[in-house]
């Protein structure tokens, strides 16, 4: 039988100056996380710190005129537009006029699907904080563990890992899992990250004196955990091999938090592959993704 039902109600998740965010429907006002609908208000100035999506984000401007911006270009949006951001996608959304937009995510917005760059802003820090606590049934969680109890924030899905280009060859000729050459001396974990984008950061520290073409590789968590027993901890970020980390991921700067896959990478669980673009020795980009 097909049913009608009243699922939720508007309910809001954001109330700052110059923004506002009323859900529709989604983790928080519908207890649904199949998608989300929200309504949101900004004035003109007002904007957003850059944002990751882990998931793909349909806006309808309804009012004004939004400015995003991304590392390959800006693209402006009018009242009447609808914008479609894919998930893996690194933008920043700026207000050039008083806005209204309805935006349309699948699957559901969930804070750790969204990841934001709030810097030092403290208003920032707090819808962050606010949006964490609204999606863990009103408590505040600080869960960074591969299975976190119900309830409680859910680490990224969607996990990067960057390699060269022969390594990954060999792995699919042999048709075994794939293993970094710093596997063992870094502790028996493939380094991965759930931001793409600072795959290049990552590249531009480590790899730079490394020639030849290296890949970005997408699989997630869930699958390696279920199909392959293979587990991933989000832990401080760490050494690859005998060089050290930049002091700009660590606090006060920045906070990296970084997926350790404790196991290879099979095959089999990747999903798609991303060709690492470079000029000279320097890492620029990831070709259809960042």
């Amino acid at each position: 039988m097909v049913g009608v039902s009243i699922v939720g109600c508007r309910t809001r998740v954001v109330d700052a100056p110059g923004l506002s965010i009323d859900e529709l429907a989604g983790n928080v006002s519908s207890r649904e996380d199949r998608i989300s609908i929200a309504h949101v208000v900004a004035k003109q100035g007002t904007s957003e710190p850059y944002l990751t999506l882990h998931y793909d984000e349909w806006i309808c401007v309804v009012k004004g005129q939004i400015k995003f911006q991304t590392s390959t270009g800006d693209l402006i949006a009018n009242a009447g537009d609808t914008v479609c951001i894919e998930t893996g996608t690194r933008f920043q959304p700026l207000f050039l006029q008083d806005s209204e937009y309805i935006p349309v995510c699948l699957p559901a917005f969930r804070p750790d699907r969204c990841v934001r760059e709030d810097g030092d802003s403290e208003e920032g820090k707090s819808i962050s904080a606010n949006l964490k606590q609204l999606h863990s049934g009103g408590k505040p969680s600080s869960s960074t563990t591969d299975n976190p109890s119900s309830g409680e924030e859910q680490p990224p899905e969607m996990l990067y890992h960057m390699t060269t280009k022969v390594e990954w060859q060999m792995a699919k000729t042999n048709n075994s899992a794939y293993f970094p050459k710093t596997f063992a001396q870094d502790g028996d974990y493939t380094h991965a990250t759930g931001v793409p984008s600072r795959l290049v950061e990552t590249a531009n520290h480590f790899y730079q004196d490394l020639p030849g073409e290296w890949v970005c590789l997408q699989f997630r968590r869930s699958i390696l955990r279920n199909q392959y027993g293979v587990v991933t901890r989000d832990e401080e970020a760490m050494p690859v091999g005998q060089k050290k980390i930049s002091d700009d991921w660590t606090a006060p700067k920045r906070n990296w938090i970084c997926p350790h896959v404790y196991g290879g990478i099979p095959i089999g669980c990747v999903e798609r592959e991303y060709p690492m673009t470079r000029d000279g020795t320097k890492y620029t980009g990831i070709a259809g993704l960042v």
